[in-house]
């Protein structure tokens, strides 16, 4: 079994209780355009240039054998579309401008390199957890990831943003501990704005992962201008209130710090900004109905 990944996080804290490894596999059927992790938004390997780091050696000129890496009228230039993200390129460059994102493995693989700090989880309550882009793009080899650390024993969480037929989901819960879930918002329309997807499979999803009795936690990124109101922070709230399996509804605050990711792959960020004021009354709103609430980033 093998699949696409495009990093394996140690000593994470924030992907689910205690210390955690997160693998981050690539590719996502959404596009929101406020995504902080752009480089696992497409599914194979892509090349990230960081110009910034670039010494001008020249080395990436020599060996790319698409010539995507040429000088015109005296300036360095990629040519994105020559490029096959080979890694050749990448290999040559000792200054760490130019990174190949994506690498294939086997889930045997992954899991090697979680189990390497198996004594963390074992202190901690922590484990393994799957990320992306969108770990149900690759349905059967998050499988194989989640089962083969069941079998050895590690907690296992899985993030996902839910907007699958039931039959893609319903497959990872017997060798899943966690579910974290995305809900963005309720709005059909908004949310095929600003995620280029319509929503209308995931709160069906919701109500039968909380019948599931899968332990549940739902998070909401919050993103200014998009969702960060009153209004649709307790929709959400009022709408799992009921769910008997709910761990916690979890708000994330959102990061602009991603903009040096998108113009490394060609892509333009949206420039939202980093919300200011107002996630004390969100989260005072979300725990009106009796539901758990935490701000992302704040102890207690």
């Amino acid at each position: 079994m093998r699949g696409i990944v495009s990093d394996i996080q140690r000593f994470s804290v924030h992907d689910g209780p205690g210390i955690r490894t997160t693998v981050f596999l690539k590719g996502c059927q959404m596009r929101c355009r406020w995504c902080h992790n752009p480089e696992a938004l497409r599914p194979g390997p892509e090349l990230e240039l960081f110009l910034d780091k670039c010494i001008g050696c020249g080395a990436c000129l020599k060996v790319c054998p698409r010539a995507a890496h040429a000088m015109e009228t005296g300036r360095r230039v990629f040519r994105r579309e020559l490029c096959t993200a080979c890694g050749t390129c990448a290999r040559s460059c000792y200054a760490e401008a130019l990174v190949l994102v994506g690498r294939e493995m086997t889930a045997a693989e992954a899991l090697a390199e979680v189990v390497q700090d198996r004594e963390f989880y074992a202190n901690s309550g922590g484990g393994v957890t799957l990320s992306g882009g969108e770990p149900l793009y690759q349905p059967d080899f998050a499988r194989e990831i989640l089962r083969l650390a069941k079998q050895a024993g590690i907690h296992t969480a899985i993030e996902t943003n839910l907007a699958w037929p039931w039959e893609r989901i319903e497959p990872i819960l017997d060798v899943t501990d966690l579910v974290m879930a995305d809900i963005k918002m309720m709005d059909p329309a908004a949310h095929q704005e600003w995620t280029g997807v319509s929503n209308e499979m995931v709160p069906d999803n919701v109500q039968r992962l909380g019948r599931s009795g899968k332990p549940l936690l739902v998070r909401t990124p919050i993103v200014p201008g998009v969702n960060d109101t009153i209004a649709e922070i307790g929709r959400i709230a009022r709408f799992i209130a009921g769910l008997a399996n709910l761990v916690c509804y979890e708000l994330l605050p959102f990061n602009p710090l991603a903009a040096g990711k998108y113009k490394s792959l060609g892509m333009e960020p949206e420039g939202l900004a980093s919300p200011r004021d107002g996630l004390d009354a969100l989260a005072a709103e979300a725990g009106k109905p009796g539901v758990p609430v935490r701000v992302a980033g704040r102890r207690g």
